[in-house]
């Protein structure tokens, strides 16, 4: 496997707007890179500049220890797994697989053995027979996965590909794509729009939108420390609740935000961030997640809102309701628990769980993030 180094990298048509605007970016060997954002934003852009489907206006790729600017695709060690299955429908599964090996001259013996082993780990081995009509969407990316793997290449490159399968089928894919990245040790640049499978699959997530990177770090850290507002909504699922407020009073490492209709709320935020940036009467953005906030009729500081839907899951019921002063927002529940529409919910949250957002829509780094729920405040 092979690492990636990407030094600002553009991409234009016709000498026009920058489709991708100065992307730097490194992806260490063995590491899975999720690159995620809204239909437009670039990601598969960036991923056909590294695969050479599309030539660069002006960076740097290297792949391992050699710059692959103007290398073709066939030279540059890689494999790429599309949306479309892009099988060959008159040949088995098995010749498929073995198409690109026979391609490269590779011996008999070595595909055969190569095939069947990559079959196997990917529970395909039963179906080497059979013509992709004959086999479920799942099946067919699967054996468009074992395509890739049996090329054994320096990084593999996945462009949407669960976005053709039924829900079901996407959470089984994922958690294979997930198996196989740990027992190959593989180097993988995976696109999607969906910021679950990105959550689930990346080792790190890189968020991008106008041609630009927003924010990149693990999971965790995107979730609990984004860096701006399009971060905080993009990441989380469902959408992180925002509010607009004003500064009222400047603490250590603490902001009073008076919401709009007058409600006011502590937020925990370090006080580095607020010397020189942040002043008295300052408009700002406060978010919280919708899993942050608790029902609590005895919480000093509480929020009263009105139910409008509530979407029962099981084990979880995700509440639509309306504050008083007429901002929507959306609880987390327990599933456990009626919820009527109409009815008025007492609401709560620590005020280590609040994100404020200055007016440019940048982050303030919150004091203590790994601190999110209190029934108490």
């Amino acid at each position: 496997m092979a690492s990636v180094s990407i030094k600002q990298l553009k991409k234009s048509y016709d000498g026009k707007q920058d489709v991708l605007a100065g992307i730097n970016l490194e992806v260490k060997d063995g590491e899975f890179c999720v690159l995620v954002g809204p239909s437009g934003c670039g990601k598969s852009t960036l991923l056909r500049t590294l695969c050479g489907l599309e030539e660069i206006s002006e960076g740097e790729i290297a792949i391992g220890d050699r710059i692959v600017n103007h290398l073709p695709p066939a030279e540059r060690g890689i494999a790429m797994v599309f949306q479309s299955y892009a099988l060959y429908p008159h040949m088995s599964v098995y010749k498929n697989m073995a198409f690109g090996l026979k391609v490269g001259g590779a011996d008999k013996t070595a595909i055969d053995q190569q095939i069947r082993h990559t079959a196997e780990i990917l529970k395909i081995d039963h179906l080497l027979d059979r013509l992709p009509r004959e086999l479920s969407g799942g099946q067919r990316q699967r054996v468009a996965i074992g395509r890739a793997i049996v090329r054994k290449p320096k990084l593999f490159l996945f462009d949407e590909p669960l976005s053709n399968l039924d829900a079901a089928l996407r959470v089984q894919t994922r958690l294979e794509i997930a198996k196989l990245h740990r027992q190959l040790g593989a180097t993988i640049v995976y696109v999607t729009h969906d910021q679950v499978e990105a959550m689930t699959l990346g080792d790190k997530i890189v968020v991008m939108n106008d041609g630009r990177i927003q924010q990149c770090g693990t999971p965790l850290a995107l979730y609990q420390q984004p860096k701006n507002l399009f971060v905080a909504m993009f990441i989380g699922s469902p959408k992180m609740n925002v509010l607009p407020g004003l500064v009222m009073a400047i603490e250590e490492n603490s902001l009073q935000v008076q919401l709009d209709g007058g409600q006011q709320v502590l937020t925990q935020v370090s006080v580095e961030e607020i010397n020189g940036t942040i002043r008295i009467g300052d408009p700002v953005t406060v978010g919280i997640r919708a899993e942050h906030i608790v029902e609590n009729n005895a919480a000093s500081e509480k929020f009263s809102a009105k139910v409008n839907i509530v979407e029962h899951l099981g084990e979880a019921n995700f509440i639509y309701a309306t504050l008083q002063n007429g901002q929507d927002i959306v609880v987390r529940g327990d599933g456990n628990n009626t919820v009527r529409i109409g009815e008025t919910m007492t609401l709560s949250a620590a005020s280590s769980a609040f994100h404020v957002f200055d007016v440019n829509g940048n982050a303030l780094r919150r004091v203590k993030p790994g601190n999110l729920i209190s029934s108490k405040q």
